[in-house]
């Protein structure tokens, strides 16, 4: 009896279904014959002034996404007005273009599904609508589009095959979102609806008796419903409890065994489950950490299924975070490797984070994992040459990747065939690589797998004839090639040409040559290998002699000048005395403090220091003198005899304490040990008792050995060096530089010997691109680093502010903050770029700093400029903010070495293994142990 009252329920649910759908067509219907209606009222009024505006505001949006296709705001904008306007064609179009460059949003989405259900009357017309819906569900996760599928696809449930083509779409969608912990319940409780609406209609009229066939159909449809209840009760859902309370009031049976023990392991992973999902919604969007952490859990119970909603449902919210399609699919690469899933997640990576060269790179090995044609893998890589990546060693990476596919291809054991040759074509295409990486590996092959080795060395001749024969890394790089696959007559010549053309370690090259005829050669090859390498060496002394000697008369010609500008300033400051008079007296004081300037002032009056550099300075001179340059550049030459200077603001006349008088020269050369001693500048000249007020200051880094301000005539000058006792100390003193003093920052840098050390830098700060930092400008001059940290700290885990200041401490309204990562710092430049703070509208970007003081690099010939195409410009959905540029094949070189510094005193270059000639191996000097490795490599 329960089943029947059931059973006229569901029917009278069904007719009321499609009544309500009959009146949604009429009301339809009503509305288009009123727009019809308004649109002739509009027409014959001539528009508007809002429709005018609007038609121009179109055309402007047509036209700059003519110019750039990429710009997602844009059409964005575009579609919002036109869907205003209500013109179907051209909206149609729009959302056409925007789907071909961009996955879509599940707002986007619903709007246009929305919009063609309602404008699709005539049957014949719902396929189109199914092939919409088809491309809808493959960009992201949204288990609203299916469930808006699922219904839409019951509307033709009366057409042929319309039953199981419902049951078909609701399937899919239940393996797609069925496990979704908090949204797949109204999935399954929409497929169990839509059964029981159909259990209804098979049931027979109240009274009669069901022949053998309509009890069958009955019999079989119970079953659907039941199987459905007990596939749902299987998996863990939140609110699983009232579907388990619905299925024993629906179950004449009751509920079986098996089924309420796999109803209680469900509910017990619920549990489990349960605290990640309230944490995911107690938090504010993007939600990354939180995501990360249920993913990590989710990998550890193990189960493939589950880790891959959950990775879906993150993705879903943040689709322009490169790290997490990486770990999605080195999941899927790795773990399920099923080819449909696989190559249809790289697919979706590539198309939300374009920039990122790691995943192309991934998704071509990919493609070739799982057996794609060529034609589809070159297609990929064309598309990657054209993604606009961050950095130009991108592009070599893919063309490596690329070559390195087309070389797996070739079966080296014919003599020729046509991938070999494709591989060859394809190789002499990349014209673009300064540092000829693609030609080395292409030579390589040559000589190798080919055997060809006279091929091998045309190809390092033009190597050498584009700008390389200067460096020794690419001559060594080449004699190891002959080393392994040719002969010593070529080994020889090598070597030889090595020592005559390299400019940048020739006594390298030179000690290879003498070891190589040690082992190798007769004794006229010694003896012409010896003489060869004499003349070259002496040539290069006397080159470096010229270059020292002209260095040093610059530096003579700048101490004169320097010489000439004091005197004239003591001249024209007795002048002044002598027009004022004096009383007697007064005129050896007067000379006193000449000599005061002359031995005190100048001596230690240290260079310019430029904004945001080290000061650099650099005295030289003879004898027995010992020199100790710092970053001042002081105690460059060795101090006359000391003297006694007055305190500051002490007058003439006073009489002097004892305990009052400095000795800035008075420390002998041998008592100062610079690595326990640090260099403070930038200090007030109105600081009172620096001696003091430093040593308290730095006293909790370690025990202070002595404190030596610097003194002029006038008084402090805001220099002064601190020793300590142990060397320890010296990195917790570094650590204060930056730190405000009297309102200033006071800048702490180490004591370092430049004669021993010519190399040290002292800017501390990077200047190269800094994924997981963001540059803030438009700050006002108020900001705190509080307030700062208030703006950012929605948007992750900030590991360090810095105000930009100048050597006042006054602030530029400008800042670099730290993420923990780059995805959170992509994050934040998504959400706070133009955002308004009192009234100042904030520019946000990725941290990419200017180069300073680029060290001397070997120079390319090539002009970048004329690789460079104009940067095309991209919306605000992170290709424009993360410092992209739309390069085709030719490549940008990097001239300078990259720094390891984050917000730290930058670390020295030291040498490592650099075999391979490429662009790190040209990018920082060799030492003796690298060029030993490189040699001894066969």
């Amino acid at each position: 009896s329960n089943m029947a009252a059931t059973g006229n329920a569901e029917e009278t649910q069904l007719q009321e279904m499609e009544e309500e759908a009959g009146m949604e067509r009429e009301m339809d219907s009503d509305e288009e014959e009123g727009m019809g209606i308004e649109n002739s009222d509009d027409e014959e009024d001539d528009s508007s002034e809002d429709d005018k505006e609007n038609e121009a505001e179109i055309q402007r949006l047509e036209e700059q996404l003519s110019i750039n296709a990429f710009d997602y705001n844009c059409h964005v904008d575009l579609i919002k007005l036109l869907r205003q306007e209500g013109e179907l064609p051209p909206l149609r179009k729009a959302r056409q273009k925007m789907s071909e460059l961009f996955p879509l949003t599940e707002e986007i989405w619903l709007d246009w599904l929305k919009d063609e259900i309602r404008l699709t009357e005539e049957e014949q017309n719902r396929e189109k609508v199914y092939e919409l819906f088809e491309i809808a569900v493959k960009d992201y996760i949204c288990p609203e589009i299916w469930l808006e599928y699922a219904q839409y696809s019951i509307g033709g449930m009366g057409l042929p095959g319309g039953m199981e083509k419902v049951r078909s779409i609701f399937e899919r969608a239940l393996t797609a979102v069925g496990l979704h912990m908090t949204k797949g319940a109204t999935l399954w409780e929409a497929y169990r609806e839509f059964e029981n609406v159909i259990l209804a209609t098979v049931q027979p009229p109240p009274g009669s008796v069901p022949t053998c066939e309509q009890q069958e159909l009955l019999n079989a449809q119970l079953e659907r419903i039941h199987t459905l209840f007990c596939r749902q009760l299987a998996i863990p859902l939140m609110d699983m409890e009232g579907t388990y309370a619905e299925y024993e009031e629906w179950s004449d049976q009751g509920v079986s065994d098996t089924v309420s023990q796999k109803y209680k392991r469900a509910l017990q992973q619920m549990e489990k489950s349960k605290l990640y999902e309230e944490t995911l919604m107690a938090a504010e969007p993007p939600k990354l950490a939180e995501y990360q952490t249920y993913i990590d859990y989710e990998q550890k119970e193990g189960d493939p299924a589950r880790i891959q909603i959950i990775f879906e449902r993150a993705l879903a919210e943040n689709c322009l975070v490169p790290d997490m399609w990486a770990k999605y699919t080195k999941y899927l690469d790795r773990q399920l490797k099923i080819r449909d899933l696989v190559l249809s997640s790289h697919d979706r990576a590539v198309r939300n984070c374009p920039w990122t060269m790691g995943l192309w790179k991934n998704y071509l090995l990919a493609l070739e994992r799982h057996g794609a044609d060529h034609h589809t893998i070159s297609d990929v890589f064309e598309k990657a040459l054209n993604a606009g990546f961050i950095q130009a060693t991108d592009y070599v990476n893919i063309w490596e990747a690329y070559l390195d596919y087309l070389r797996r291809r070739v079966d080296f054991s014919k003599e020729s065939s046509r991938e070999l040759e494709e591989l060859r074509w394809t190789c002499g295409l990349e014209s673009g690589d300064p540092s000829c990486t693609i030609m080395q590996v292409w030579a390589k092959i040559e000589a190798l797998h080919c055997k060809n080795i006279q091929k091998a060395r045309e190809l390092w001749d033009s190597i050498m004839t584009k700008g390389n024969a200067k460096f020794a890394n690419m001559w060594l790089e080449y004699y190891n090639l002959e080393r392994s696959y040719g002969d010593a007559l070529h080994c020889r010549k090598a070597l030889h040409r090595a020592v005559q053309c390299t400019s940048d370690y020739p006594e390298h090259v030179c000690e290879v040559l003498l070891t190589f005829e040690r082992v190798e050669g007769s004794l006229e090859d010694w003896d012409a290998a010896v003489q060869k390498t004499e003349t070259r060496l002496n040539r290069v002394n006397e080159q470096r002699a010229k270059v020292a000697e002209k260095e040093a008369h610059l530096v003579r010609q700048e101490e004169e000048k320097t010489e000439q500008r004091r005197r004239a300033k003591a001249d024209k400051k007795n002048q002044k005395k002598g027009q004022k008079g004096s009383r007697p007296g007064e005129k050896r004081k007067a000379e006193d403090e000449d000599n005061e300037n002359e031995w005190g002032e100048e001596s230690e009056q240290p260079p310019k220091r430029h904004r945001g550099e080290g000061n650099q300075g650099s005295f030289r001179g003879g004898g027995a003198e010992e020199f100790m340059e710092t970053e001042s550049g002081l105690f460059g030459r060795r101090a006359p005899p000391c003297r006694r200077q007055e305190p500051p603001g002490a007058k003439r006349g006073q009489q002097m304490a004892p305990a009052t008088v400095r000795k800035t020269q008075e420390d002998n050369p041998e008592q100062r040990k610079d690595d326990c001693s640090v260099f403070i500048s930038n200090l007030a000249f109105s600081m009172e008792d620096p001696e003091k007020r430093l040593k308290e200051l730095f006293e909790p880094c370690g025990p202070v050995q002595s404190v030596r301000p610097v003194y002029a005539a006038k008084g402090f000058r805001g220099y002064c060096y601190v020793q300590f006792e142990g060397k320890t100390s010296v990195p917790e003193a570094l650590k204060m530089d930056r730190r405000e003093v009297d309102g200033r920052p006071m800048f702490v840098s180490p004591c370092v010997d430049k004669n021993k050390n010519p190399d040290f830098k002292v800017f501390k700060y990077n200047t190269n691109l800094e994924k997981h930092k963001i540059f803030i400008s438009g700050l006002p001059f108020s900001c705190t680093k509080e307030q700062l940290e208030e703006l950012c700290k929605d948007q992750g885990t900030i590991k360090d502010i810095r105000l930009v200041t100048n050597r006042s401490g006054k602030p530029k309204g400008l800042a670099y903050v730290e993420f923990e990562d780059e995805a959170q710092a992509s994050q934040a430049v998504l959400k706070l770029d133009g955002t308004v703070l009192q009234e100042h509208t904030l520019s946000v970007a990725i941290s990419n700093p200017p180069r300073r003081n680029a060290a001397n690099k070997p120079d390319f010939s090539r002009p970048m400029g004329a690789m460079m195409p104009q940067a095309m410009v991209y919306g605000s959905r992170g290709k424009g903010r993360t410092q992209l540029s739309l390069i085709p094949r030719s490549l940008h070189r990097q001239t300078g070495s990259e720094s390891k510094a984050e917000n730290g005193t930058a670390p020295k270059p030291t040498g490592g293994a650099s075999g391979d000639a490429g662009f790190e191996a040209q990018a920082k000097p060799m030492s003796n142990s690298d060029f030993a490795k490189m040699l001894l490599r066969k």
